[in-house]
């Protein structure tokens, strides 16, 4: 669930409006791995303007902004009037955390078309940072038009006010946003923050009182809520607000330590403090919204922009450094991470994922001393146990793997195993690839027992898992299709899946069944080199030998794992060997018992190794979002 979780739920269309209205939904999709600091140096600059511009654009291209930033800096210059190479290196600068630049260049876009919404809306933040509270307010008023924008820049405008200190210009702001649901508690919860640092009690505690009522389920309004109740001595409540929370999200750390100062008679400080914390807030919202909707570039920019304001905003950092992580940037992600105050709660999550990035690097050794330095620290944690399981599970040290869930399995309260399922769910594959197909199944059944229907994709890939698991038995035929099936209706967008059930009609001899899933399966997927190889094989068994040579060569081209590349080579060769004998249908099972049945080799479900899950322990409701990311995957 993320922070802001009815945002990213409720208001995609606004979004896209506010962005269209700065001017970031028609950029170009510019780089996005922000450096804070990383030298400029390390990047030679072209002989020529169009040598900087192409270098730009494949930087660009390649989301290396740290690159793209540079490069489009060394293309102003020899081109200063461009416009539009300028707003290029603007947006590439943001993105890159180059503040000094990027605002630099904001002025000179400002100067040449005073319309430029993005350009307006990181010189009212600079002004606002400042203590400029008159002139940030004029830039905010010309920071776009149309329903979001108007969103962005009321509460921001509203939060200058704050800071010159005039609380009824600011709920005046404010009391303007009117219409949709997320407006309105925007606004109640903005004006409860604005009441809370200005000393309006009576009227915090109504505004935050309504946001909470209005969405409890959403992390920084309950945290919100609860640390002004306790600040005024309403301990109990605060306590009931965190726990009901815990109900719907466990052990997520901020709340953990909360609920552990308030118990042991320990203050909590305020969510907001200063008129910067409170737009820092309003721009956190916006990229932890944009976030999970797949629109990176603006999140990026808007999560940028909020840390330039309040730099110890430990969950903007970390929903930054998730942002990162899921766009494959895992060295720019480990960079965020390192950056969260060792003070946070969130820094045993942050370290957690820098050992899981160090793993998708490719320098697994890394990983598992990181991890191992970080569990000596945090022995019994299960979060920390369950990472270092899918290090081990990922590096195919599937018997390591299985012990060291086991250890995390065993740590598990009593009555909270569905809050654990994953483990139950890793340990299983583990024990798959390990070759103990009785524990596998026996893990793989209580997992999927486990899983909250809540989570229909986690438990999609259980039910995958588990059925193409059997199906390769020969065991349990009908009840694997239909649950393989079940999987597909849960999940009808997932080519992995999808191609579990055309490579299980083709382990069945069905050969056409095969062919219609697995074409679906490379629609959805057409750059995965395994669904094209099965594609292959599929059209081979219907005769249509010259379209499997086809999809068998794509397939070799796509770079497939070394074993993969010596078989489709082998059948680029000869072609399949026919079948040895009829294979069993779900309509004609085998007669043979299976459990006396001598097994084929397992090839182990597609994907296997990236299910969509939370990162380690369970969040209640997909998809799992920015910041509330559990550690571990």
């Amino acid at each position: 669930m993320p922070m802001f979780g009815y945002a990213a739920r409720r208001s995609a269309t606004a979004l896209a409006l506010l962005l269209a209205s700065t001017g970031l939904g028609t950029l170009p999709a510019a780089a996005m791995q922000p450096r804070e600091s990383s030298p400029l140096s390390e990047y030679e600059p072209a002989e020529s303007l169009e040598g900087n511009f192409l270098s730009a654009y494949i930087a660009g291209a390649s989301k290396d902004t740290a690159a793209a930033a540079s490069f489009y800096r060394e293309a102003v210059k020899g081109d200063p009037r461009n416009a539009e190479l300028l707003e290029r290196a603007f947006v590439s600068l943001l993105a890159d955390g180059a503040m000094t630049d990027a605002f630099r260049a904001a002025e000179r876009l400002a100067t040449r078309e005073s319309s430029n919404g993005l350009a307006q809306l990181a010189l009212g933040v600079r002004q606002l940072k400042a203590g400029q509270y008159g002139p940030a307010r004029q830039s905010f008023g010309r920071s776009g038009r149309g329903a979001a924008a108007d969103l962005t820049g009321t509460l921001l405008t509203a939060w200058a006010y704050a800071g010159a200190g005039d609380g009824k210009r600011a709920y005046e702001t404010l009391n303007r946003l009117r219409g949709e649901r997320y407006f309105n508690v925007f606004r109640d919860y903005h004006a409860g923050l604005i009441a809370s640092v200005i000393g309006d009690r009576a009227e915090a505690e109504r505004k935050l009182k309504a946001a909470y009522d209005a969405d409890h389920n959403t992390l920084r309004i309950v945290d919100g809520y609860a640390r002004f109740e306790a600040g005024i001595g309403r301990t109990d409540l605060a306590i009931d607000a965190y726990s009901e929370f815990e109900k719907v999200m466990p052990r997520h750390p901020l709340v953990v330590d909360a609920l552990d100062k308030l118990k042991a008679g320990k203050p909590l400080t305020p969510l907001i403090s200063s008129a910067q914390e409170g737009a820092a807030e309003v721009l956190y919202g916006l990229g932890s919204a944009g976030s999970t909707q797949g629109d990176e570039l603006p999140a990026v920019v808007y999560l940028r922009l909020a840390l330039y304001l309040a730099p110890e905003h430990a969950v903007a950092r970390l929903t930054l450094a998730d942002t990162l992580d899921r766009m494959k940037q895992a060295e720019r992600s480990n960079e965020a991470y390192a950056q969260i105050p060792a003070s946070s709660p969130l820094k045993l999550n942050a370290d957690i994922q820098i050992g899981l990035n160090l793993e998708q690097m490719g320098r697994g050794d890394e990983a598992l001393q990181h991890l191992d330095t970080v569990l000596k620290a945090h022995p019994d944690n299960i979060d920390v146990i369950s990472a270092l399981g899918n290090v081990q599970r990922s590096r195919k040290k599937f018997t390591e793997a299985t012990e060291t869930y086991t250890r995390a399995i065993n740590l598990i309260q009593p009555g909270r195993e569905a809050n654990n399922w994953t483990l139950f769910y890793f340990r299983g594959t583990a024990y798959e690839r390990a070759g103990e197909w009785q524990k596998a199944e026996a893990d793989l059944k209580k997992a999927l027992a486990l899983v909250p229907p809540t989570q229909p994709n986690a438990k999609a890939q259980v039910l995958n898992y588990l059925a193409y698991s059997w199906v390769d038995r020969n065991m349990n035929i009908d009840e694997s299709f239909t649950m393989l099936k079940q999987a597909v209706d849960l999940s009808p967008r997932d080519g992995m899946i999808i191609d579990s059930l055309g490579w299980a009609y083709f382990r069945l001899g069905r050969w056409d069944d095969a062919v219609r899933e697995l074409e679906k399966a490379v629609e959805l997927k057409p750059g995965d080199p395994t669904i094209n190889d099965h594609l292959g094989d599929a059209y081979w068994r219907t005769g249509r030998r010259l379209e499997g040579k086809f999809q068998w060569q794509h397939a070799k081209d796509l770079n497939p794992e070394p074993d993969d590349l010596v078989k489709i080579n082998a059948k680029l060769k000869d072609g399949l060997p026919e079948p040895d004998k009829p294979t069993a249908t779900a309509e004609n099972p085998p007669t043979q018992d299976p459990a006396q049945a001598a097994p084929a080799p397992v090839a182990a479900p597609h994907n296997p190794e990236n299910p969509e899950l939370p990162k380690g322990a369970p969040a209640p409701s997909e998809p799992p979002g920015a910041a509330d990311k559990k550690p571990g995957k």
